[in-house]
């Protein structure tokens, strides 16, 4: 019979109550050992955590001894299954002020949740406060979650019976392998769900709809058109405060806003969804980037290299890229004799050819080749988000072919390499995360034994460097191998997946590319592989990077950073003068001949965002001087050009980021999914 330690939130000991239960004890009846009428609801368990898992309180107690922690309202843990709930409640309004609605799928995501449906009349914006008004009215009834388990052909029946299409739809193709399904009923509400869910919709202190989107059945265009309704939900109203306030600060960062207002990207749709254009000034944010890396790899002895945008389909096949990643690939290109090409997918099958293009020595061993290479992945549409989810974008790619027993040496500089990049773009919060392999998943190609060795070495390395988090994660690694990702907390507090490095047994393999070297013992060996990328993706990095800084870049990285403005007509030969002084020095510099007032230039300048400004004057012609502004110290007084010169030289140079974002946080959970419909 399990036992369970109990607290008595009622008590000020710490010291647990022991009982012991039946198996297949509802947890929830446990929780009534210590739990009155009279309890605060706050003190009130609203889900727990069983050997490991977040549950409901419908969840039952295991044969074997379990490991149980209950969780109070306030718990981020229980978020995500109150943010499930919501959405549930949100169906139900939904449901009862529309008619014909046909529910798809409602999951938790982010710091929310949604809903796809669709409605015989569809839902618009106008309508969301009538919708939330009638989930106060469902919350204020506090009426149970209640579990319903029971065999397919009876969920089938009960979801026709609702007129439910798509949940019939769905438990004949996606759940036909389930002998039996649960809903949850909570009143007149049924729906097919896996749940968990909290008891009772009490404990949800403040919640609010923010937006409607279109969406396919099951995330295919082929596939029904149906209606996205998002919402967040808190556990109080001052949660809920903080984070709308935190979501307008991330609207006014928004990378899309910014980019048109900096002139830095377009998108057209007539080059296509997901293909980004660089504007002039975008291109040089980027080339300075670029430039940066680029120095970074030539002291770490990189080599460079340049491959096609295109291969034959063969390579990928052999890679394992083609067709395990078919879904997210363009359509091979079908030339002459059906000899087929695909968009690259992915830079690695090319640097293995370079590789392999002459015999290899042991001497020559570590190997690093490195590109800035464009890669093309077939994006759905609706997942597609200006620079940060597009479908061609360029990696600061780079493969390290090494020995065995450099491979822990060379990981530690593939860290070190990341290290300096975060730190010098102001990325102080972030974590790593070691992506193992699910051993109970069979899309991991290669020897475990092998697997077992690569997880060892990085997590090895990653410990011994002191990183935040490194605790492994089953299910992330990439499908030939495990990797660190470095998951970078933003100004927004927002997580991103940026950097990462990842160690390859399988690909140099006989069963893929078969790659060899000669060792010292003259006989033949094969390589370890290393894929690493500091960025990741140009696009992506740089989409983030903007709302990171809400475009105000420092100085080093400004597309544009310094402005000559004269004070009047007279003074545009000498400011012509000291415009080429400040570009001889190395500076991106412009000058401002605008026929306008010093004090409007000086705002416009202000709006652009351009870290220094230079005033000059007939007094400082005649003096060889300017006055310089500085974006967040303001008049800087007047000083010798060749002083001006050498300050913003000086921080160029250093890359120095005076103003470090301060974090805003957007009300605190990582994203994560743990509740939701079939």
């Amino acid at each position: 019979m399990p036992t369970i330690h109990l607290i008595d939130p009622k008590k000020s000991s710490a010291s647990p109550e022991t009982q012991s239960f039946p198996a297949g004890s509802r947890l929830a009846d446990v929780v009534a050992t210590f739990v009155t009428e009279k309890t605060k609801k706050k003190k009130r368990p609203i889900a727990a955590v069983l050997d490991g898992k977040v549950v409901g309180l419908d969840s039952l107690l295991p044969e074997e001894e379990p490991t149980v922690e209950f969780l109070l309202p306030g718990d981020p843990r229980a978020l995500p299954v109150m943010r499930h709930s919501a959405a549930h409640i949100m169906a139900r309004a939904v449901m009862r002020l529309f008619k014909g609605v046909e529910l798809a799928f409602g999951p938790t995501v982010g710091e929310g949740f949604y809903y796809d449906m669709r409605a015989e009349e569809p839902i618009t914006e106008e309508d969301l406060p009538k919708i939330e008004k009638e989930m106060r009215k469902i919350i204020a009834e506090d009426e149970a979650f209640e579990r319903v388990e029971v065999d397919r052909e009876k969920a089938i029946e009960i979801v026709r019976d609702l007129d439910q299409p798509l949940k019939v739809e769905h438990i004949e193709t996606g759940l036909a392998e389930h002998p039996s399904l649960s809903f949850y009923r909570q009143g007149e509400f049924v729906d097919l769900c896996r749940g968990p869910h909290i008891p009772s919709p009490g404990c949800i202190g403040g919640f609010k709809l923010t937006s409607l989107a279109g969406a396919y059945w099951k995330g295919d265009a082929n596939n029904a058109q149906l209606q996205r309704l998002y919402g967040t939900a808190w556990f109080t109203q001052q949660d809920l405060d903080r984070h709308l306030e935190a979501l307008e600060e991330a609207r006014k960062r928004d990378h899309r806003v910014l980019g048109k207002q900096l002139d830095l990207f377009t998108i057209s749709p007539l080059v296509g969804s997901g293909l980004v254009l660089w504007m002039p000034k975008g291109a040089r944010l980027r080339s300075v980037l670029e430039g940066f890396v680029r120095e970074e790899l030539t002291a770490r002895g990189y080599e460079p290299v340049y491959t096609p945008h295109i291969g034959k389909v063969d390579l990928y096949k052999i890679s394992g890229h083609f067709p395990y990643y078919a879904d997210s690939q363009f359509k091979p290109i079908v030339m002459h004799e059906d000899e087929q090409y695909l968009l690259k997918p992915m830079n690695c099958p090319h640097h293995t050819m370079i590789y392999k293009a002459r015999p290899r020595s042991y001497r020559e061993l570590p190997l690093r080749l490195a590109e800035f290479g464009t890669v093309y992945r077939y994006e759905q549409s609706g997942e597609l988000g200006g620079m940060t989810r597009v479908r061609g974008f360029t990696q600061d790619d780079a493969h390290i072919f090494c020995t065995p027993d450099q491979v822990e040496h060379e990981v530690a500089g593939c860290i070190d390499f990341t290290l300096k990049v975060l730190e010098s773009l102001a990325f102080d919060s972030y974590r790593v995360r070691l992506g193992f392999r699910d051993k109970s998943s069979d899309k991991y190609v290669g020897d475990p034994e092998r697997w077992d060795e690569a997880e060892a070495a990085i997590e090895k390395v990653a410990r011994e460097m002191n990183l935040p988090g490194c605790e492994p994660e089953p299910g992330e690694a990439a499908f030939y191998g495990p990797k660190i990702d470095f998951v970078i907390n933003d100004s927004l507090g927002r997580e991103w997946q940026l950097g990462t490095v990842q160690l390859d047994y399988n690909l140099p393999s006989a069963e893929r590319f078969d790659l060899e070297y000669i060792g010292s013992d003259s006989g033949r060996h094969k390589p370890v592989m290393i894929h690493r990328a500091p960025l990741g993706s140009m696009e992506r990095f740089i989409g983030v990077l903007i709302e990171h800084f809400a475009g105000a870049f420092p100085l080093w990285l400004a597309p544009e950073q310094v402005r000559i403005l004269p004070v009047s007509e007279k003074s545009e030969a000498y400011a012509r003068k000291v415009e080429a002084a400040f570009a001889a020095a190395g500076l991106r510099v412009s000058v401002d001949l605008d026929a306008e007032k010093l004090g409007a230039k000086i705002r416009k300048a202000q709006l652009e965002l351009i870290p220094a400004m230079v005033v000059c004057g007939p007094r400082d012609e005649a003096a060889g001087t300017v006055s310089l502004r500085d974006r967040l110290d303001g008049d800087l007084g007047a000083m010798s050009l060749e002083a001006a010169i050498q300050r913003l030289s000086d921080e160029n140079e250093q890359r120095t980021v005076r103003h470090k974002p301060q974090p805003l946080s957007m009300g605190g959970t990582k994203p994560s999914v743990a509740a939701e419909d079939y």
